[in-house]
């Protein structure tokens, strides 16, 4: 690495990233890159980690602003430690389980669902008894939301 910071080329190698993209990254505020004495930019050895973590993220479904607001409480003058990282993973990880949980009921009741043929909330008398849905609101609360568990 040189003295002064890794270059963009240095990065993209490294993430696999375009440099347009790690650009796009810096313009998102998600790396802040210093400048040489030619003008170009230099980036430290933690922005490969933290371009990799909004890379990982992002395949997890999170938005770049809720990436962000989770790499702004990484430090800025140090590399991170795993304990930084601990904290952030174990904030997206109940987010994560959240997903997964929904994602498990809409699987199970989609099944149920499908296997009734009936696909009517008004008439379902199995997932919504006395169409307790219509206090829900609209769409398909009975196989997305939790609500009507309880």
């Amino acid at each position: 690495m040189p003295k002064d910071g890794l270059t963009i080329g240095d990065v993209a190698a490294r993430t696999g990233l375009a440099p347009s993209a790690i650009r796009h990254y810096e313009s998102q505020g998600l790396v802040f890159p210093s400048r040489n004495d030619a003008g170009q930019r230099r980036y430290a050895r933690a922005d490969i980690r933290r371009l990799s973590f909004v890379l990982i993220a992002q395949q997890l479904g999170f938005s770049l602003s809720r990436i962000k607001d989770q790499l702004a409480a990484l430090p800025d003058n140090r590399a991170p430690t795993k304990r930084d990282w601990q904290r952030i993973s174990s904030r997206f990880g109940r987010d994560l389980d959240a997903r997964i949980a929904q994602m498990t009921r809409l699987r199970d009741r989609l099944d149920g669902c499908i296997g009734c043929g009936c696909l009517s909330l008004e008439s379902c008398h199995l997932y919504n008894p006395e169409d307790r849905a219509a206090r829900q609101g609209t769409g398909p609360r009975l196989v997305i939301d939790k609500a009507l568990d309880d």
